[in-house]
C-alpha cells in the first residue's frame, strides 16, 4: 500500500464513525446504543443494539445509510416505538381449569360417596414415602384395613425405586 491511499475498509469505518458521532450528538446521546431507538426495522419497533454493532462492522454502508436518513436528514429525529411483546403470562394455558384446595376435598368427597376410584384416585393428593408408613402404622394399630392407604404406600415405595435407580444411573458411584 502507497503511502497516499487508505484501504476501503478503514476508510468505511472512519466515514462509519463520524457519522454515529454526528448522529449522537444531534439526538443528545451519550454513546452509539442511543441512537437505536431512532432506527426502525423492516420487522417492527427499532434496531437492536446488537444489530447496530454487527452492521458497523459487517454493513457500515447500508447502516450510514439508515442513519442519515432517520436522524441526520430529518429536521427532528422521532423515537420508533417499541415492538409489542406478548404480555408476561400470556402463554399460560387459558383453557386449563383451576380448583382451590376447598373445591378439591368437596370433589374428592363426592368421588368418595359415589366410590369413583379412578376419580379418587386422581384428585386424592400425593403422598410421601413418610407419610404413607405413619398413617399406615396407625391403621394397623386401630386395627383398620384400608386398602387405598396400602396402593399409596406401594406407589410411594416403587416412585422411591425408580427414583433410586434413575440417580445410580445418571450419577455412578465409584466403587471402593
Amino acid at each position: 500500500m502507497t503511502q497516499g491511499t487508505m484501504d476501503p475498509k478503514l476508510k468505511s469505518l472512519n466515514e462509519i464513525e463520524n457519522v454515529i458521532a454526528k448522529a449522537i450528538k444531534k439526538v443528545g446521546g451519550r454513546k452509539e446504543n442511543d441512537l437505536c431507538r431512532y432506527i426502525p426495522m423492516t420487522t417492527g419497533g427499532y434496531m437492536h443494539h446488537f444489530t447496530l454493532k454487527k452492521m458497523k462492522t459487517r454493513q457500515p454502508q447500508e447502516l450510514g445509510t439508515m442513519i442519515e436518513k432517520f436522524i441526520i436528514n430529518v429536521e427532528k429525529p422521532g423515537t420508533v416505538t417499541p415492538k409489542s411483546r406478548a404480555a408476561r403470562g400470556s402463554r399460560k394455558r387459558r383453557d386449563q381449569i383451576t380448583f382451590t384446595r376447598g373445591q378439591l376435598e368437596k370433589m374428592l368427597s363426592l368421588a368418595k360417596l359415589t366410590g369413583e376410584k379412578e376419580m379418587i384416585a386422581i384428585l386424592s393428593p400425593k403422598r410421601s414415602l413418610a407419610t404413607c408408613k405413619r398413617e399406615l402404622i396407625s391403621s394397623i394399630r386401630h386395627g383398620i384395613v384400608e386398602q387405598d392407604l396400602w396402593n399409596a404406600y406401594a406407589e410411594a415405595i416403587n416412585t422411591q425405586q425408580a427414583v433410586n435407580a434413575l440417580a445410580e444411573t445418571m450419577f455412578p458411584q465409584p466403587a471402593k
